[in-house]
């Protein structure tokens, strides 16, 4: 499979990577494509956002961190919490997003929860 592809939606290229033969979709592109002020850090500030990601990981991740998941659950919401998507897959062990560097660098996720995010 290819290690990365472009997809047009709308006029707007989206990235996908392919990793394990899972296919991660490009978060930060889609947010380029929106021209807001909006960022990934916020949304996973929000706690439904954090319940569907534990939700998302609890079906497909049996080595999930749940007893991680539960603090981060506490704190999501509040003023001053801030959660990466790199803190998420450290402190969780989750699969569901990715964190980038390099030539295609950004935030990667499996298009459940792309579409989810969008």
């Amino acid at each position: 499979m290819a290690k990365n592809v472009k997809i047009d939606v709308d006029g707007k290229e989206i990235s996908i990577i392919f990793d394990n033969e899972k296919e991660y979709i490009s978060l930060t592109d889609m947010l380029k494509a929106k021209d807001g002020d909006f960022f990934i850090s916020d949304w996973l500030r929000n706690r439904n956002t954090i319940e569907y990601l534990g939700i998302w990981e609890s079906v497909y991740n049996p080595d999930f961190n749940y007893g991680e998941f539960a603090i981060i659950k506490s704190q999501a919401g509040l003023n001053s919490y801030k959660l990466s998507v790199k803190d998420w897959t450290e402190k969780t062990n989750a699969i569901g997003l990715k964190a980038t560097a390099g030539r295609y660098g950004g935030t990667y996720a499996h298009p459940d929860i792309a579409f989810e995010f969008g």
